[in-house]
């Protein structure tokens, strides 16, 4: 049987909803709906888009502090381009939607832009695939995930991959993977285009197969080069990877992160994923969560794991990943020169230590393990990537982690 056509999605995977929904910009749908401006609300209300399960939060029988606000708003740091004014500004010039920043386990700072709801989960986008290796190293602690094992001893359908065929999960992970793929966000047609229809991330044009992650994965080509040999940035392998978390832990991913990793940590509030048409989780760029569930997480990580994420996992995050195969890349991070990249996070190299995750769009994991900081950033910035404000970013975090 072929795959459906676009206009025949499966009953419950409707791809548009109600223009009279309160708060809705008009016009939103699938064609538009990670533009400026409607993407401030469609951030946070992607699973009114998007097919996506839930992650359920654990249940509490006592209240959290709120974190101080105001505290940090006229500290002095750089603007895009270069000007200097104070953190406020740089949050609205940069299309921010929350700044949270937690000292030595408790809240010390947020700050919210006026027209976003901080109760409401916001789309991550690849600060997911970050959210995805944690439960890889949960599954390899548990003795049901081999970092070192082939692909296809989780995922034989890609035995026939050019790609993936012949792939190491530790190549996934570590975004290694010999592959002919390009990251082109913008680009209406091509592969990528291809990749976010199969996510039903993007309508598709009439008569169109609409595909699934699954069967689009098994078609990427791969490159000339031994895997392992280079980094280079490609979402496909973090969905891989989800799958294969599937695979190896029995259990759809958002069941896997509910009992393994969200509810285990004290999450306060549900998170989601979106799906595509057979139920596969966009591990790569799915997830929605709020800021202070995101800044606990951090903070477990910080922690070296919190007896949830095992230890020896989150230590190889600092202490793992090759320069040589980061500098054999094609796309260095001006704001990062010095990083090495280990598990879909990136270690930094700076003097403090500190490690990440990054999403499109301008959303951050950023941890200061000197200082004991973990500051966490959610936007709605109209390019999904703009260098200029990532540079001033990555500068800010330094500046509020001193000034803590």
């Amino acid at each position: 049987m072929g795959l459906p056509e676009c206009g025949d999605a499966e009953e419950g995977h409707a791809l548009t909803t109600s223009a009279f929904e309160p708060g809705r910009p008009a016009g939103t749908d699938l064609s538009n709906w990670r533009e400026a401006p409607q993407n401030r609300w469609t951030f946070r209300h992607a699973g009114e888009l998007v097919p996506s399960a839930r992650i359920r939060a654990a249940a509490q029988s006592e209240s959290e502090p709120d974190a101080p606000t105001k505290t940090l708003d006229g500290l002095e740091v750089e603007l895009p381009g270069g000007a200097r004014s104070d953190l406020a500004a740089l949050l609205f010039a940069s299309r921010a939607d929350e700044l949270l920043v937690w000292k030595s386990g408790r809240p010390a700072y947020h700050w919210t832009a006026p027209d976003s709801d901080p109760r409401e989960p916001h789309l991550l986008f690849s600060v997911s695939k970050s959210i995805t290796a944690l439960l890889a190293g949960i599954l390899e602690g548990q003795g049901r995930l081999d970092p070192q094992a082939p692909v296809t001893t989780y995922v034989p359908e890609m035995a026939a991959s050019p790609a993936y065929g012949s792939a190491s999960v530790r190549d996934v992970l570590d975004m290694a993977v010999s592959l002919e793929f390009e990251e082109s966000y913008l680009d209406p047609g091509g592969a990528f285009a291809r990749y976010r229809r199969a996510m039903l991330w993007n309508p598709c044009p009439p008569g169109a197969a609409e595909g699934d992650l699954l069967t689009f994965l098994a078609t990427l080509p791969r490159e000339a080069h031994p895997h392992g040999m280079r980094y280079h940035y490609a979402s496909p392998n973090a969905d891989l990877l989800g799958i294969i978390v599937e695979r190896a832990g029995g259990a759809p991913y958002a069941t896997l992160l509910q009992a393994l990793l969200w509810q285990p940590m004290g999450a306060r509030d549900d998170a989601f994923v979106t799906l595509d048409r057979r139920g596969a989780a966009r591990a790569a760029g799915g997830v929605s969560a709020t800021a202070r569930d995101l800044a606990r997480l951090g903070d477990l990580v910080r922690r070296g794991g919190g007896g949830i994420v095992p230890a020896a996992f989150v230590g190889d995050l600092w202490r793992g990943g090759s320069r040589e195969v980061w500098l054999a890349a094609n796309d260095p991070f001006e704001s990062m020169p010095d990083a090495r990249y280990r598990s879909q996070w990136y270690a930094v190299g700076d003097p403090d230590d500190c490690l990440c995750a990054i999403g499109i769009h301008g959303q951050w994991i950023f941890i200061n393990p000197a200082r004991e900081t973990v500051i966490v950033r959610l936007a709605s910035q109209a390019l999904p990537l703009d260098d200029a404000i990532k540079l001033a970013t990555v500068r800010s975090f330094g500046v509020i982690a001193r000034a803590l």
